[in-house]
């Protein structure tokens, strides 16, 4: 700090304000004026003058001129503009304020000049100017508390006065420096009853500024209710003013109105805040499932077999070790054990293979058939390259529309292919009306329901038969009595006996991308409101038909559900498995609706402390009947959606009171399709672990073995007893001489992994896209296999997927953070692999995260100096060719910066430990795109597949751009792709952009 600073403060002639020439410790001078100049350079000159002791100067020369006998304010007033300036980037300017009591001289001026601003039009001019800088002061804990003790706060609402239309400058800039004051001196506010006279002011500027010319003061009065509602005391008094109702009265005219915006985001802070605290409504916050640490599991070291040798068999063995912990409640969902699904299961070879059919809009899945034994490859309609140069030509966007469920009717309104004929509909809607057939049976298939004793369960299982044999439309790499078949092998926790409905038949993406939701104003408003004034206003009685809830299968997660009004229910979702954490992914089946009903749902536990959904981003729904009528598709739903902080907290241990972590509301509005159906509502697009052990074994079926070599392989067991799959998949050796097996053994690896974190579903539609594409005949699908060997872990955490987990496995842990000391007993999915492919809940696109050590010493300022450091710069090559190729992507949203938080993560152990500079994860959003061809949409599965194949074609692109690509590639890459030529001149040309 310097000692010996000093001032020198004259006027320039010319009406150019005050110049100051400055004079620090060391005999330097800086020149200043104020007003300060407002060019890039402001900055750095007050930076520097405040490392030269400038801050000191100032104040001393403020206090020097204020205690004259007759204060000049020709000097004193750009000063305090300077120091309003200077206090904004002087970390201790408070600090030093209080040392050389130029708190104390403010005060006295503002004062004097209050005292004649009723007569003198100069002296309100000069209150304003020392507001300014009690507005700096203010801002420090320590000056704050200080001003509040030596009065300032009685200063202030002396100039705040009731609504007027006269000095509203100084009137704002003293509400400004009340709240700023009130950071650190609320309880001072509490004690002397100034709660009822901040909401007198609140309810009079409000009720009288009807042009909303004076939001700003408005806001600056409930921001400082807001400080003071931080302190129970302040809530107390809050509440005991009615502060709750006058608020909730002041908005409810203008919850729509855009400009007002600023004051409902704080009074709904507010609301939040002085709501009273309650435990969740559950007896434990621990998740209603446990499991047990078990033995360790049996491991298989996996590799690529020799061509000749494909014999190597392997032992597959179930953990038996099972607790489900049950919690009874308002309609409390249990979980019941079934029956045993290890004796006399119906094989699925005793039903006929279900075809693959062409895709409606032939894309790059392979329509590989299987027909009598004999293998037959049918070529793709249109290749990758065909796509990426037609680029948005075959996205059809789905017309806007207001609440409703409209959305399967014009999903598929263009494709004559979908739905059923009219005798067929007519067959299907007479038989919902049979009091024979129980829909809830229907909607909820049993996974062994050929074993129950009950006639009516068998009746309903041969009427499903004949549903699947008369009315289901064949689907690409789906067969209904495959999954059953693989859904009985699947070991969870609960013992599940019952299958969801979309799982079991199936879904196929609609034709149109849907938009966005355009966030409506007020729902959070409305939501607490309803629930504060519950305990003024009685609620009528809730109606005895209410809805039906079902969770208890695969990837489901409901805890429990509470009717508090005739259409609106509260629901809790269940915490990942040992664990009192990770509340966010949900997906249950509800039944027993009405049609056109306006039903809200609000999930009060989640977790993350913000959301896609208060961005545009829908929840998904499958509605059986519209299943059954030919049209089964998960769409996006809901209306009225809002995410916020709600007012329950953990309960504490012993006490069971509310303390602790908050929880966040999702509320959203759902109107159904049909009366008395069945519909599944859901996080995201669901896509559970029996679902991708039918899509292997049905792609492994359908390759053109002489050409594709797929093997899938057991990794290893997981603690709950089921197995996580490893796929290979190359191309097969040109011949068995010894050259060709040998270039066949010597082809790179590409590692690809997916599903570390269960809640994140789509991370397997993008992976599903992967799988299908490099199966297919496409010719980049061809060139990626005769030249790399794929190692694919499509789903590293079987046992969270199946069990419902958001993040975690079923020790409690998150996977995706071992990767540092990862334990073959406790983590053993991940002992081998590393992971790639996420979702994120936070942002738009799709994009990657990749490591620079450059970019993150920049990016931390450090000391250290970066010049002289090498690093492969090619990390960013991949992102470059991806934001030229895929639509979904986007290169400004990518990271290559390894923050300390990530140190155990796949991405930075691969690369630090092994040395892999493009160690990458992908990430896609769940909510869609805000540029590019997708710009405005919410991704759908046929887009999130897209993208899966399109990272393929960038492995390819950046293969070909490498120094070490082998002319053989070069050569191959011309004759394979001969056919698709202006395809290939476009993707080299763009190719070939990325170097520029």
């Amino acid at each position: 700090m310097a000692t010996h600073s000093s001032i020198l403060a004259w006027r320039i002639p010319t009406g150019r304000g005050i110049c100051f020439l400055l004079q620090g410790q060391e005999g330097s001078y800086v020149r200043l004026r104020a007003p300060l100049l407002t060019h890039s350079g402001t900055d750095r000159r007050i930076r520097y003058m405040i490392s030269k002791g400038g801050s000191e100067a100032l104040l001393r020369t403020l206090v020097d001129t204020a205690r004259t006998d007759s204060p000049d304010y020709v000097i004193l007033l750009p000063l305090f503009r300077l120091l309003a300036k200077v206090g904004l980037r002087d970390k201790k300017f408070g600090q030093k304020a209080l040392e050389l009591e130029a708190l104390d001289v403010t005060l006295i001026l503002a004062r004097k000049n209050l005292c004649h601003s009723q007569n003198l039009l100069h002296c309100l001019w000069n209150l304003l100017h020392c507001l300014w800088a009690l507005r700096v002061f203010a801002s420090s804990v320590t000056t704050g508390a200080m001003l509040g003790i030596n009065g300032a706060m009685e200063l202030l609402l002396k100039v705040i006065t009731p609504y007027t239309q006269k000095h509203t400058q100084v009137i704002r800039t003293a509400t400004e420096v009340l709240a700023a004051l009130l950071k650190s001196s609320s309880r001072r506010a509490v004690n002397r009853s100034y709660v009822p006279r901040l909401l007198r002011l609140h309810q009079d500027w409000h009720s009288h500024d009807t042009a909303n010319s004076f939001v700003p003061i408005r806001r600056a009065l409930l921001l400082c209710l807001k400080h003071i509602a931080k302190l129970r005391s302040g809530r107390e008094a809050f509440l005991a003013a009615q502060g709750m109702e006058i608020l909730f009265n002041t908005i409810q005219n203008c919850l729509d109105d855009q400009s007002l915006e600023p004051v409902i985001s704080i009074v709904l802070q507010i609301l939040r805040q002085c709501y009273p605290k309650s435990p969740l409504p559950l007896l434990t916050s621990s998740s209603a499932y446990s499991f047990p640490n078990c033995n360790p599991p049996l491991f298989f070291l996996p590799h690529l077999e020799d061509y000749e040798d494909d014999s190597e068999e392997e032992e597959d063995k179930d953990s038996d070790s099972e607790d489900v912990k049950e919690e009874v409640g308002t309609l409390e969902l249990e979980s019941k054990p079934g029956d045993d699904l290890n004796s006399d299961e119906t094989e699925y070879a005793n039903h006929h293979h279900i075809p693959t059919a062409a895709s409606p809009k032939g894309l790059f899945l392979n329509k590989d058939q299987i027909s009598g034994g004999q293998e037959k490859e049918v070529p793709v309609q249109t290749s990758l390259l065909s796509r990426v140069k037609m680029g948005r030509s075959s996205i059809h966007l789905t017309s806007k529309r207001g609440p409703g469920m409209n959305s399967y009717r014009n999903a598929h309104s263009n494709d004559p292919g979908i739905g059923s004929s009219g005798s067929d509909v007519s067959d299907i809607q007479a038989s919902f009306l049979e009091d024979a057939w129980d829909m809830d049976a229907i909607s909820c298939p049993r996974i062994s329901a050929s074993f129950s004793n009950s006639t009516k369960t068998r009746e309903t299982a041969e009427f499903i038969d004949q549903l699947l044999q008369t009315h289901l439309k064949p689907m690409v790499f789906h067969d209904p009595y495959l999954y059953m078949a693989k859904a009985r092998r699947t070991r969870s926790v609960a013992d599940f006996t019952m299958m969801a409905f979309p799982d079991f038949w199936g879904h196929c993406p609609p034709l149109s991308a849907q938009p966005m939701l355009q966030r409506k104003r007020g729902v959070q408003s409305h939501s607490y409101s309803n629930r504060f004034f519950t305990s003024f206003r009685p609620l009528q009685d809730t109606a005895s038909d209410c809805l039906q809830f079902f969770s208890a299968f695969e990837s489901g997660n409901l805890r429990k559900a509470i009717q508090v009004r005739e259409f609106e229910y509260d629901l809790l979702v269940n915490a990942d498995v040992n664990s009192t954490q990770h509340q966010q992914w949900f997906y249950f089946k509800v039944s027993s609706m009405r049609a056109a009903a306006p039903y809200r749902f609000n999930i009060i536990n989640c977790e993350k402390p913000n959301s896609q959904f208060n961005y545009g981003m829908q929840l998904t729904l499958y509605s059986v009947k519209e299943a059954l009528l030919g049209r089964p598709t998960w769409v996006r739903t809901g209306y009225d959606i809002c995410y916020y902080k709600n007012h329950y907290r953990q309960r504490t241990a012993g006490t069971g009171a509310a303390s602790g972590k908050c929880y966040y509301t999702l509320t959203f509005a759902v109107t159904f399709p049909h009366a008395e159906d069945a519909c599944y509502l859901a996080y995201h697009y669901p896509y559970t672990y029996s679902a991708l052990m039918t899509h292997l074994d049905i792609l492994e079926k359908s390759v053109n073995r002489k050409q594709v070599y797929f093997r899938q392989e057991v990794l290893c067991q997981t603690l709950g007893g089921n197995s996580c799959p490893l796929v290979t998949i190359t191309a097969m050796p040109e011949s068995d001489s010894a050259d060709h097996l040998e270039q066949f053994r010597q082809r790179p690896y590409q590692v690809i992994t997916a599903r570390v974190h269960p809640g994140e579903s789509n991370a397997s539609w993008v992976m599903k896209g992967t799988l299908e594409f490099l199966v297919s005949s496409d010719p980049v699908a061809r060139l990626l296999r005769e030249n790399f060997i794929f190692k694919i872990i499509p789903m590293l955490n079987p046992d969270g997927v199946i069990n419902g987990n958001h993040r975690c496995s079923l020790r409690g842990e998150d996977l995706n953070r071992q990767w540092l000391s990862p334990s073959a007993h406790l983590q053993p999915t991940i002992y081998h692999v590393f992971c790639d492919f996420h979702g994120h809940s936070q942002k738009k696109n799709v994009f990657l995260y990749g490591c620079s050590i450059k970019e993150t010493l920049w990016q931390a300022e450090a000391t250290v100096g970066t010049s002289n450091l090498s690093e492969d710069v090619s990390y960013r090559t991949l992102p470059k060719i991806l934001d030229k190729l895929a639509p979904a992507f986007t290169m400004s949203s990518c990271s290559f910066l390894v923050e300390k938080s990530r140190a155990s993560t796949a991405r930075v152990v691969v690369w630090r430990e092994m040395g892999v500079s493009r160690s990458y994860t992908m990430e896609s959003s769940y909510c869609g795109c805000n540029q590019g061809p997708y710009q405005g949409l919410q991704f759908g599965t046929g887009e999130l597949e897209e993208m899966g194949a399109m990272f393929c074609l960038g492995l390819l692109v950046l293969e070909l751009k490498s120094g070490s690509c082998s002319h053989q590639l070069l050569t191959r890459a011309a004759a394979l792709l001969n056919a698709e030529e202006e395809s290939l001149d476009f993707y080299l040309q763009r190719s070939n952009s990325l170097n520029s």
